[in-house]
């Protein structure tokens, strides 16, 4: 499995603070491993056809596209803000 960041979530990613960036490099890892791993409660976006989305935290989402062996991540914040 292999992720690309688009801008976007490189921005997004970088105005996370250091303890939130660690739980979604943790969740991350998971989604390498298995895209379907219990915790990350993946789940298609409602209204976003092709978007999924993922959880690092109660409060954390990350928005991805997912095609064959290649995750392109989107977005990332708190829940309400993607």
């Amino acid at each position: 499995m292999r992720i690309r960041r688009l801008d976007g979530f490189k921005d997004d990613y970088k105005r996370l603070l250091p303890e939130e960036q660690a739980l979604v490099d943790k969740a991350l890892g998971f989604l390498l491993v298995d895209p379907k791993y219990p915790s990350l409660y993946v789940k298609k976006r409602k209204g976003a056809k092709g978007i999924w989305e993922a959880r690092a935290s109660l409060n954390m989402r990350f928005t991805f596209t997912w095609e064959n062996d290649l995750i392109t991540l989107r977005a990332v914040g708190h829940h309400d803000e993607v």
